[in-house]
């Protein structure tokens, strides 16, 4: 197809219009042009010609990608011919000066596709090409080089066999250093320049955020133990320096959207670094586990920065040191000298120490009169949309979710350190039971305090008179209707669900049924009722349900 050039760009701009007909015919002849020899490199001038329409550039690099992944492997009939292949690397390597986004960003997954065939016994010309790249002073050539660079290195990370595993390592002790020193180079300068209003904010940040991204990858899977590169550690270490002035630099973003969400994400992305070392090389992360957990913990649960961190920062934090706290490798056999690696009772101690009683006492108590207490969004979403705020929060949503992410984290310390906790939790339960205010922030904290009895109802068996505790307080708050007490209903016949199968007498359980069928009024909350009823389903499920016992009398 060398002579075809007109012929292509007439068929991608028919099959760019919004004319049915053209559009299945000029599709119909793409198709037929998928094994023809020369097609893709046709599509390459197309799409490299930024004169042309951006509607028709982008379909053409859509057709080279799903023609790489259709035709690319040599063993696949109609494979695209070998000398076709070399033109066709060599000239993607010239495709970083790309202005349009869209477009660039699909030259990169094409290149990274292309790269985890041929890399490097037929493409060795590439990282020295885009190490180049990443070193112009052009920002878009750099950016884009970048770009490209990150899915290659995203894309070879993920092969598994032996051999490609060793040629990944030796490409991260090639290039390892110089995108750790463009990455200190480029985020000191975006915080320096972010108080003064720099017009290079966003090339800044966003080359900060994808060396930032390279290096995730390279330091997890390029490294056999990163704990002894000296550049690995060097940049882990880092990380705990740029949380808090990247935070600071939140202040200075307010009024520009684009650029706090992109920081916001770059924030999340040094912690997710943390949180892959610890889970891919939990031994290399162990002379790191004391700095996580003062700056997890600091963050989180001091005075100081109480308002100043966001959503999906908190998640991120709660989930790390949810992940040290329940990492197998730190955790000791039964009789300390059965253990046999010295780095887990190295981690062991580090944990031990950190977590002390009076830490241990304000994360709980932070948890319970702050993160469990529901918000205003809570108690809109509970007015406007019940079904969906009773609806179950179940799977994986703590690992993006505010909410059943502090819950889980309270439940994991609190398996770890329950001798500690549980006096504490009782303490705090007596105190918000015994206070009748009907203040609404008093009954946010109750129903806080009284979730997490329900959350830690295995581990509170032995504390809990639960038949006294039923019949004394749960059954009078059940039967309280004032305003707002709605919040309470509701929580406490979940709790009452949470403990029907670990410590309820048969003879509570008609007490039980009258009550549930009280609230299930129509005259109840909805909320309260949608309660009642799966707290009535967890009865009738439970191995102890006594027919007899449910019929009327």
């Amino acid at each position: 197809m060398d002579n075809h050039y007109q012929v292509v760009l007439d068929a991608l701009t028919k099959a760019s219009s919004q004319n049915a007909e053209l559009l299945k015919v000029a599709e119909r002849q793409l198709k037929s042009w998928e094994t023809e020899r020369g097609f893709y490199s046709t599509l390459l001038t197309i799409a490299c010609d930024k004169s042309l329409d951006v509607n028709i550039r982008w379909l053409s690099v859509l057709c080279i990608k799903n023609g790489v992944d259709r035709y690319w492997r040599k063993t696949v009939q109609n494979s695209i011919a070998s000398d076709e292949k070399n033109i066709f690397r060599q000239r993607l390597l010239t495709s970083f000066n790309e202005p349009i986004y869209q477009i660039a960003l699909q030259f990169s997954v094409i290149i990274s596709k292309i790269a985890r065939f041929d890399f490097p016994k037929e493409w060795p010309e590439l990282f020295p090409t885009l190490l180049f790249g990443v070193q112009s002073v052009e920002e878009l050539q750099q950016l884009r080089a970048l770009l490209t660079m990150h899915h290659v290195v995203k894309s070879l990370a993920s092969k598994r066999l032996t051999g490609d595993r060793r040629i990944f390592q030796q490409l991260t002790h090639s290039i390892f250093a110089n995108i750790l020193q463009l990455w200190i180079n480029r985020s000191k300068l975006f915080l320096h320049q972010v108080q003064t209003g720099s017009c290079k904010l966003k090339e800044l940040l966003e080359s900060s955020f994808l060396t930032l991204k390279i290096l995730r990858k390279l330091v997890v899977n390029g490294f056999k133990d990163c704990s002894k590169e000296n550049d690995a550690v060097n940049f882990l270490s880092l990380i705990f320096q740029q949380i808090g002035p990247f935070l600071e630099c939140r202040a200075f973003l307010q009024d520009r959207e684009q650029l706090l969400e992109m920081c916001e994400k770059y924030l999340v992305l040094l912690i997710k670094v943390l949180r892959d070392v610890l889970e891919l090389q939990p031994f290399a992360f162990v002379q790191f586990i004391r700095p996580t957990l003062e700056c997890s913990v600091t963050f989180c649960f001091s005075k100081e920065f109480e308002g100043r961190l966001f959503e999906r920062l908190i998640v991120q934090f709660l989930n790390l040191i949810k992940g040290v706290l329940l990492c197998q490798e730190y955790k000791p056999a039964k009789l300390i000298e059965d253990t046999k690696n010295p780095l887990t009772l190295e981690a062991h101690k580090i944990k031990m120490e950190f977590f002390t009683y009076p830490v241990l006492s304000e994360i709980c108590h932070q948890l319970l009169s702050r993160y469990f207490l529901l918000s205003e969004y809570d108690i809109a979403s509970w007015e406007n949309n019940p079904e969906e705020f009773a609806s179950d929060e179940g799977g994986e949503s703590w690992k993006f979710s505010l909410r059943p992410c502090t819950e889980v984290f309270f439940l994991s310390l609190f398996h770890e350190f329950r001798n500690l906790l549980t006096p504490l939790v009782v303490e705090m339960t007596k105190n918000v039971q015994n206070n009748g205010s009907r203040d609404f922030i008093d009954i946010l904290k109750k129903e806080a305090i009284y979730n997490a009895v329900g959350l830690a109802a295995f581990d509170l068996y032995d504390e809990v008179d639960f038949d006294n505790w039923f019949t004394s307080v749960l059954l009078h708050e059940l039967k309280v209707k004032e305003t707002g007490y709605y919040v309470i209903r509701r929580r406490v016949i979940w709790l009452i669900g949470q403990w029907v199968s670990i410590k309820m007498s048969p003879e509570m359980r008609p007490l039980l049924y009258e009550v549930i069928l009280e609230l299930l009024n129509n005259e109840e909350n909805l909320v309260v009722r949608l309660a009642a009823a799966n707290a009535l389903k967890v009865a009738v499920d439970d191995f102890e349900f006594s027919t007899e016992q449910f019929l009327p009398v």
